[in-house]
């Protein structure tokens, strides 16, 4: 499975702040910061958090993600690359969120099952 797919089945390869981090760019980071603060009822992510190379590349991750996920570190302590490969997905109150409104990544997690 792809490396920009990651443990939940997005594609952090359409990811925004990605994609302002690889550009370095920083109206993205503003633009990015203000759309999240709203989807999160907060004020504390500032465009200079907006800084991710993906949940499971190499490099900087966004704090969120590598910190706070508890689906990445679900799958990352039971070994797995993404959650497709946990015999629990149907049952995980974790990943049901994601799963649940997001069928891209719902597919993405099947595609990664049958490997």
């Amino acid at each position: 499975m792809d490396t920009l797919i990651a443990c939940c089945g997005l594609n952090c390869g359409t990811c925004e702040a990605r994609k302002a981090t690889i550009t370095n760019d920083d109206n993205l980071r503003r633009e990015v910061s203000k759309k999240w603060c709203a989807m999160n009822n907060t004020d504390q992510i500032t465009p200079e958090t907006i800084n991710c190379m993906g949940c499971r590349t190499e490099g900087v991750k966004f704090y969120f993600c590598s910190h706070l996920c508890q689906i990445r570190q679900c799958a990352i302590q039971k070994g797995y690359q993404t959650c497709g490969e946990c015999a629990d997905i149907d049952r995980c109150e974790k990943i049901k969120m994601i799963i649940d409104h997001n069928d891209e990544a719902r597919d993405n997690l099947k595609a990664a099952s049958r490997k």
